[in-house]
């Protein structure tokens, strides 16, 4: 463990990198399932089949593939089209960009879904009362519909983000200088994979643990006054 220590400041910078990743990558898959499920759930055509076809592509395809070709293929399209309009000239895929859009668009899939249950979870009874109270769609929204739409989803959602928190691992193979990028080099370094992976292990654990623990909380503070079967 002593060549772990010697290298924990690398370690840290990869965590604080890590960590990065997973919100900012959290906030556009959020951005994206609020958007899917309104799709699936609009009643119009044109929507509903965008947002059917995204969540079947990108469920069938493996995340890993998914960020080669978005940061290979990426990086090759934007170069084509500022050729074609002569707009820009040569562009280079940032890995930290790449790995962030990748993660949020995988999982901007599931998390349609997960907001798509959350809504159908809402008694109907509920906001019907709240558009015969006179309330308008913005205040029904606020008042009535986000509170349980937060509810019904945490469970799914917490699932999701801690598959996201571990999914985040693979921007080191692009490049990116994550915790598993910088064990991997300290192990290569002093000859003792084992060791630094070990220690990886145990960082995500702790992630995972705090995560899983601040999420609960989030779900008591939202099912305040619910009688839980």
């Amino acid at each position: 463990m002593e060549s772990v220590w010697e290298y924990r400041w690398n370690l840290l910078d990869g965590v604080l990198v890590t960590i990065e990743v997973a919100i900012a990558s959290v906030l556009i898959s959020v951005l994206l399932g609020l958007l899917g499920a309104w799709g699936k759930l609009s009643g119009a055509r044109v929507p509903g089949v965008i947002a059917e076809a995204y969540t079947t592509v990108i469920r069938g395809v493996p995340d890993l593939v998914l960020m080669l070709l978005i940061f290979f293929g990426g990086q090759l399209l934007l170069n084509d089209l500022g050729e074609l309009t002569s707009l820009w000239t040569y562009v280079e895929v940032n890995p930290f960009m790449a790995g962030v859009l990748t993660i949020g668009f995988i999982f901007g899939a599931y998390m349609t879904e997960t907001f798509r249950g959350a809504f159908l979870s809402i008694p109907k009874g509920q906001i019907e009362a709240a558009v015969a109270c006179g309330m308008t769609p913005s205040l029904t929204f606020r008042r009535v519909i986000w509170p349980q739409l937060v509810r019904y989803a945490l469970p799914s959602f917490t699932n999701n983000w801690l598959v996201l928190l571990k999914t985040t691992a693979l921007v080191s193979v692009i490049g990116l200088q994550d915790v598993v990028y910088n064990a991997n080099a300290g192990g290569k370094a002093t000859q003792e994979p084992f060791m630094f992976f070990f220690a990886v292990l145990i960082i995500y654990l702790v992630l995972t643990a705090i995560s899983d623990w601040g999420l609960n909380r989030l779900d008591r503070k939202y099912s305040a006054g619910v009688r839980r079967a």
